[in-house]
């Protein structure tokens, strides 16, 4: 199946979230204070980018993250607003690669690049499931 009627380069796609002592560092173990952790960060990018092209794919198929790189430039205190933009640069047939970026009320507070594959939803959950019936292979 061809995706590049559907997608195009330059969609975009936003998450927010309010920083809870559920997403800060301390609550995901990945660091001691109370502030927003890299993580919740990661996600919320991940999720902005699943806005931006999933609503467009043909039923049955959607996307999965496969790589990553982040940095967390600017800590944001319990409280705040953060909002990701993830913006689609490229498609080379199933692959995916995104801009991405977060920001709080005082500016930018992380930005990178994310990949994902498109995956039919159906088969993706048969190869998963099929690991628990076949550990080790």
């Amino acid at each position: 199946m061809e995706f590049n009627d559907c997608l195009q380069s330059g969609m975009t796609g936003e998450k927010t979230t309010l920083v809870t002592e559920q997403l800060s560092a301390q609550a995901w173990g990945s660091g001691g204070l109370p502030v927003y952790s890299t993580p919740a960060m990661v996600a919320l990018m991940e999720g902005a980018c699943v806005n931006a092209v999933d609503p467009a794919l043909p039923e049955g198929f959607s996307t999965v993250g496969t790589e990553l790189a982040v940095a967390h430039i600017a800590a944001t205190p319990l409280g705040m607003q953060v909002r990701a933009t993830g913006v689609l640069l490229e498609v080379q047939g199933r692959k995916l690669r995104f801009q991405v970026a977060a920001f709080d009320q005082s500016g930018k507070i992380g930005e990178g690049t994310h990949s994902r594959f498109i995956i039919e939803n159906e088969h993706f959950l048969k190869k998963a499931k099929a690991k628990q019936e076949s550990p080790g292979n």
